[in-house]
C-alpha cells in the first residue's frame, strides 16, 4: 500500500512540475523553467528506478494480462 502511494505522489509532483515549466515559459523565465523540468526528470528517473527495484525484489508484482495457454493432455 506505501509503495503505491510513494508512486502516485511522485506522479502528482512530476505533473506539479510540468506546470510549474509552462507557467515559468508564459512569465518567460527560461532559467526558472530549466529548473522546473530538471526537477521533473530528476523525478522520473527516482521514479523509474524505484519501480525497478520493487518488481525485481517482488515488493511490485505486475498483473499478467495476457493469460497464459493451459497445457492439456490430448492422450
Amino acid at each position: 500500500m506505501l509503495t503505491k502511494v510513494l508512486i502516485i505522489l511522485m506522479m502528482i509532483a512530476m505533473v506539479i512540475a510540468l506546470f510549474s515549466a509552462l507557467y515559468f515559459m508564459f512569465k518567460e523565465d527560461k532559467k526558472s523553467m530549466a529548473k522546473a523540468l530538471s526537477w521533473r526528470i530528476g523525478i522520473w528517473v527516482v521514479l523509474l528506478a524505484l519501480l525497478f527495484i520493487g518488481v525485481s525484489t517482488g515488493v511490485i508484482k505486475p498483473s499478467n494480462t495476457i493469460p497464459l495457454p493451459v497445457a492439456t493432455d490430448s492422450n
